[in-house]
């Protein structure tokens, strides 16, 4: 009789435990990287994208100006993120993985996600300042292309390249911001077509010139020079008005000169400013 009793009470305590495990690790999932190993290095391609030497190169790069200048530069690349949101994702792998410099932990970290197709940036400490949101959308404007045509050494190294360019710009005097920023570089394809037309304008202007000067008739200054002396009579005249020429400039729009950096706070309580979007 007390064997009977005491195999129902067995079977339950392992169901007790079994149901308490299953809830404890549904809780650990939820922080992923809570439970997984931290990552040291500036460069994180889970998804493949480098051959062995674009990632020894890109790290080399993003090593050099960390150092240089005491802001870390980091890139994640990841295959998905399971649908998380890029950018509170970016945010917790920059924190958990301990990244930053100086007492503030200064950084800046650029992920791209190839499931979700997603970028997001992330900035913390003193690159907050050095990143402002008109200069992150520079930034983005100048490299998501490479990475929609699938140009991603390009690209992250052209992110790094031009972080390189802000810190020395905020480091010697105002970091790019809305009033300030660096001149866009037009692409290749939009010289050359600028090219062009200048060459045609100048070849136009050319030709006008030579065919004037091969002509032996000049165009008269009044119509009254084609007119032979003397055949026009005029008994009455008179002016009048007849048309109402009117000129309408229309007034710039006042354009906003708010700049800056947005922040937020992430998931581990810490301060950070960033942006985020597709390619």
């Amino acid at each position: 009789m007390l064997k009977k009793k005491i195999i129902p009470v067995f079977l339950a305590s392992v169901l007790v435990i079994s149901g308490t495990a299953g809830f404890s690790a549904g809780i650990v999932s939820e922080n992923v990287y809570a439970s997984e190993e931290v990552h040291t290095q500036r460069l994180s391609d889970f998804a493949d994208l480098l051959d062995a030497d674009q990632e020894e190169e890109l790290e080399t790069k993003l090593n050099q100006i960390s150092e240089d200048y005491d802001c870390d530069i980091v890139v994640d690349i990841e295959e998905s993120i399971d649908g998380m949101d890029s950018a509170a994702y970016a945010d917790d792998f920059f924190d958990y993985n301990d990244y930053g410099m100086g007492d503030d932990k200064s950084g800046i970290l650029f992920m791209l996600t190839m499931s979700e197709r997603k970028w997001a940036i992330s900035t913390h400490g003193e690159a907050i300042s050095i990143f402002t949101d008109a200069g992150q959308e520079y930034i983005t404007d100048n490299i998501v292309s490479y990475f929609s045509d699938g140009d991603y050494y390009e690209g992250f190294t052209k992110f790094a390249d031009l972080c390189e360019e802000f810190i020395i710009q905020a480091q010697n005097g105002e970091s790019y911001d809305v009033e300030n920023l660096p001149e866009e570089t037009q692409p290749f394809y939009i010289r050359f077509l600028i090219a062009l037309v200048i060459g045609f304008v100048i070849a136009v202007i050319i030709s006008v010139v030579m065919r004037s000067g091969m002509k032996t008739v000049r165009m008269k200054p009044d119509a009254a020079d084609y007119m032979k002396s003397g055949s026009l009579h005029i008994n009455k005249s008179r002016d009048m008005f007849l048309y109402n020429h009117v000129t309408r400039t229309a007034k710039p729009k006042e354009e906003s000169s708010d700049g800056g950096s947005s922040t937020h706070t992430s998931s581990s309580g810490e301060t950070h400013g960033g942006s985020s979007g597709s390619f």
